[in-house]
């Protein structure tokens, strides 16, 4: 009985073989051209620690796919299942490793209607440099008025492991009111010191101090609100924060679709010590939002709207919305005082007929990222919007060539670097326009490669996930609190 049991597993385990591993087909029609996989993952260069590429055929032209991958020592293995190519981890970081500074090569057979076609080969570059093995992002549709559930989530890059950070339904207690969770932050790529926010039911800004958690509200009576956009300090337990009163319109005629504006907006400095908050700057005629910190932690950088024309600054704002145009500054900062300096000028945007946001400064310091689109401050529902990089402390710096980062026609925003700063990442609507997914590019001193989307354990995941990958973060290490800890704070 046992030894029939064996024969039976070892069937079913040959069968399971030859469903990952089939043969090449012995004739077909050559393409000459690209296969049109699904993400797009051809001629991509990709970190050495990065989980299996998996991809698929368009199912409604294909009925099967073959996929044949050659590491750079010659070794070839076959992957398919229905239209399908689908990589057990270990045999893929087997390939990677040797493969490390050099490409896998890959050739591609669709079987369309009866006939199997060859299509032209592709390589996967296999940087030397690897990617931070986590980042975390909040799932949430792509427009709402109201919301029901939404999460904070942490992906391992090197595997397909997701678990959560948090939830909304946990603590709300109030469905009428509802509660939003967001702009999850770190302080130097660590889990220890951390923070997200939370509003309406349960309102408050969850911090992470040196593993503990509590909630905190910064709310002032010299502030317009609590904390915000936020940014740890590299080094010291201090957060820059924006103050705003946001508001959120849909179009019923627009490309853009929605909108979300500011009404105000300042910049606060809280001290987590001492549960202080200090006024950074706060022109009450002005827009000042998304501050982030230096690597050194000598300067803080922001986005400020420039003042309208005289014409237009008693207008309503859903009237002047596409007129707010914002440039990026910086204020050098003092940690022994906490003192800022004077504002200094370092991206005219506005000078352009465009608007800067969201600024992040590269870990050697060098390189300035951030996103832009001709108005606003609120680009990932711009159909215009991209990411720009700019080299920093050099006389006339010219943007770098992003437009293998970028996409034609679609919303790209809100871009982040790794920590060795090899590695930028987006949140970009490119596909559909709606829905946003998570993007990484290799970065060499100052060459930007193509970007490749967040790979899936299942391909076909990014298409029936209907849910946007929003704000996207890198992290070294994972969030180790659990969300019932997180709870035992509210």
């Amino acid at each position: 009985m046992k030894r029939y049991i064996y024969f039976i597993i070892g069937a079913l385990l040959l069968l399971t073989s030859c469903a990952n591993h089939p043969d090449v087909p012995s004739s077909y029609k050559e393409a000459k051209c690209l296969p049109a996989v699904f993400p797009d993952y051809c001629n991509v260069t990709v970190p050495y620690n990065i989980a299996p590429l998996n991809f698929m055929l368009p199912a409604d032209q294909y009925k099967e796919c073959v996929a044949r991958f050659t590491t750079s020592d010659g070794q070839q293995q076959t992957y398919g299942n229905g239209v399908k190519v689908q990589i057990p981890e270990d045999e893929w970081h087997a390939m990677l490793d040797v493969s490390k500074g050099k490409s896998i090569k890959v050739e591609v057979w669709g079987k369309k209607n009866d006939e199997w076609l060859s299509f032209n080969l592709f390589e996967i570059h296999v940087a030397k440099e690897p990617i931070d093995e986590y980042i975390s992002y909040r799932l949430i549709e792509p427009s709402y008025v109201a919301w029901n559930f939404m999460e904070i989530s942490q992906r391992d890059v090197t595997t397909f492991e997701e678990s959560q950070i948090f939830n909304n339904e946990i603590t709300c207690n109030d469905r009428a009111k509802g509660q939003c969770i967001n702009c999850h932050s770190y302080q130097n790529y660590k889990t220890d010191n951390m923070l997200f926010h939370v509003r309406l039911a349960n309102a408050g800004t969850i911090i992470v101090n040196d593993g503990k958690v509590s909630k905190v509200n910064m709310k002032r009576d010299y502030t317009i609100s609590g904390g915000v956009y936020p940014a740890w300090h590299p080094t010291a337990k201090l957060i820059a924060f924006s103050t705003n009163k946001t508001r959120q319109a849909f179009h019923t005629a627009h490309p853009n679709k929605l909108e979300v504006y500011d009404l105000a907006s300042d910049l606060i400095l809280y001290d987590v010590a001492t549960d202080s908050v200090s006024i950074v700057s706060n022109d009450s005629t002005l827009l000042e939002v998304y501050p982030t910190w230096s690597p050194d932690g000598k300067y803080l950088y922001y986005c400020k709207s420039v003042p309208l024309p005289e014409e237009l600054r008693d207008k309503d704002i859903r009237s002047t919305f596409e007129k707010i145009q914002y440039n990026l500054y910086r204020r050098s900062f003092d940690i022994a005082t906490h003192n800022f300096g004077e504002e200094e000028l370092v991206y005219d945007a506005a000078s352009q007929n465009k608007s800067a946001t969201l600024p992040r400064i590269s870990p050697d310091g060098r390189y300035l990222l951030f996103a832009q689109g001709q108005y606003g401050c609120f680009h990932i529902r711009h159909c215009d919007g991209d990411i720009v990089c700019m080299p920093l402390n050099v006389e006339n710096p010219s943007p770098l060539d992003l437009s293998k980062f970028n996409s034609e026609g679609f919303a790209d925003s809100y871009p982040t670097w790794s920590s060795n700063g090899h590695w930028m990442m987006c949140s970009s609507r490119r596909g559909d326009g709606n829905y946003s997914r998570v993007y990484f590019s290799y970065f060499n001193n100052g060459k930007v490669e193509k970007a490749f989307m967040l790979p899936q354990e299942d391909p076909e995941q990014n298409t029936f996930q209907l849910k946007c990958y929003n704000r996207p973060e890198f992290m070294v290490e994972p969030v180790k609190i659990s969300v019932n800890e997180f709870s035992k704070a509210f």
